[in-house]
């Protein structure tokens, strides 16, 4: 363990990072759009996900102005992208340089990877390709016997050279059956041998339509071919696999024609041939300059300072979105603050606590009124007995029986006549009244 280099963390994303991006390089990738973000810097922010898996991915503004499609969550595109690390937080991303619909996409795609195959196995180079017969005498024609193209090229070739032959090989252009049709047509025109050169194409249209021509049997018979061929598809702007694999390109089925009717101009002849040539050679070379400026752009970003700012705006752009987030949330708790406040406030006010208060005194006040009657009724009931009581042992009672008390004339109850002396002044209470007299005599028994 001494002996190992122990890294840091950002020593291993960096690591990481560096591996990603040198031995992947770019990729394509067709997957459905969640979590779009648009950030205010203009750059966009998104994962392409399909039922397994997901992966986060950055396209910035410099690239995301050339898409022509608004992206939106739950959209199936097509991307080219780089594979790369965001060191910061390290996470797996794609750096995306081209968005398509998958449609389109997925067909530029084929395309593509159809192309390089056929490139790399020699099918596209300039040593294979045949030249154009000066003397023409027979031209074939590979297309369908009722399109636009082959009544174009006819009336062009009669207008040039009326003296030249025409066998047509009918095939059809479009569809799944297309590319057997014009791959067995091309075959025909070989087997038989009967004719000088054999123009192979049909009219402009979509990807879609021209499609058959961008086939591998189809690039394959034409390169096959012991005919000299002239791929003719489409209008100017149109490039199919089988323009690369005939030997040599017209722009349109009218163009072909008109090579075809001057073939017998050594000077033109030589011309277009040069031309078809040099045109190949300038697109191979573009070719190589475009692998090797990919991969000096490769090398440069690892220290360029761009890719530095992109990362600082990456990282950025992911703070604002999460501070516009956390606002958003705070906002939505201090919404709800001034109610809950208000609340408790209410819930705090003196007046609640005032009428609490009184309440409480109420309640107090019809205890006491309550405690008093029972306290009076129990002091009534009490004074009742004691008066019963009273009454039961009061001279008074005794007095209304028939008796009667003596007092002195100091108010003392005489209890024996040794208490009195001759002429004494007594009261004597009986039950209607009180007789005051004089002690005249007593007597004992």
């Amino acid at each position: 363990m001494s002996q190992q280099h122990i890294l840091q963390v950002s020593e291993l994303t960096k690591k990481v990072r560096f591996i990603l991006e040198s031995e992947l390089n770019s990729v394509w990738l067709c997957g459905e759009i969640s979590n779009f973000i648009a950030a205010s810097s203009g750059h966009w922010y998104l994962s392409l996900k399909d039922q397994k898996s997901q992966v986060r991915c950055a396209m910035f503004k410099g690239n995301n102005r050339r898409v022509r499609i608004a992206p939106q969550n739950g959209q199936q595109v097509l991307v080219r992208a780089k594979v790369s690390l965001y060191e910061p937080r390290g996470d797996f991303q794609l750096i995306i340089e081209q968005m398509e619909p998958a449609g389109e996409g997925l067909l530029r795609q084929q395309y593509q990877l159809l192309k390089d195959k056929l490139q790399q196995e020699g099918l596209f180079e300039l040593y294979h390709k045949q030249t154009i017969p000066k003397a023409i005498q027979t031209v074939g024609i590979v297309t369908s016997p009722t399109g636009a193209a082959v009544k174009d090229i006819i009336t062009v070739l009669k207008r040039r050279n009326p003296l030249l032959n025409v066998i047509i090989y009918p095939a059809l252009v479009q569809g799944e059956q297309a590319k057997y049709d014009i791959a067995q047509a091309i075959a025909l025109a070989n087997q038989r041998n009967e004719v000088d050169i054999l123009i192979i194409g049909r009219g402009g249209g979509s990807l879609e339509d021209l499609w058959a021509f961008n086939e591998e049997i189809v690039a394959r018979a034409i390169f096959q071919s012991a005919l000299p061929t002239i791929s003719a598809v489409g209008h100017e702007v149109d490039t199919t696999l089988s323009d690369y694999a005939a030997d040599l390109r017209a722009p349109t089925p009218s163009a072909a024609a008109e090579i075809v009717s001057i073939a017998l101009d050594d000077r033109l002849n030589k011309m277009f041939e040069l031309v078809n040539r040099g045109h190949q050679a300038i697109k191979q070379q573009l070719h190589r300059a475009t692998h090797l400026s990919e991969n000096l752009n490769h090398r440069l970003n690892q220290v360029h300072p761009e890719q530095q700012l992109q990362n600082k705006q990456q990282k950025s752009d992911e703070l604002t979105i999460r501070m516009q987030r956390l606002i958003i949330k705070a906002f939505q708790q201090y919404k709800h603050k001034p109610l809950y406040l208000e609340q408790r406030l209410i819930n705090s006010s003196p007046l609640n606590l005032i009428k609490q208060k009184q309440q409480h005194v109420s309640q107090l006040q019809s205890k006491l009124i309550n405690a008093q009657q029972r306290l009076l009724i129990n002091k009534g009931e009490k004074f009742a007995q004691q008066c019963e009581q009273l009454h039961l042992v009061s001279p008074l009672a005794t007095i209304a029986r028939g008796y009667s008390i003596t007092r002195t004339q100091h108010g003392k109850v005489l209890k024996s006549i040794n208490e009195l002396k001759k002429m004494d002044v007594i009261s004597v209470e009986v039950s209607d009244g009180i007789i005051d007299a004089q002690v005249v005599a007593t007597k004992e028994n």
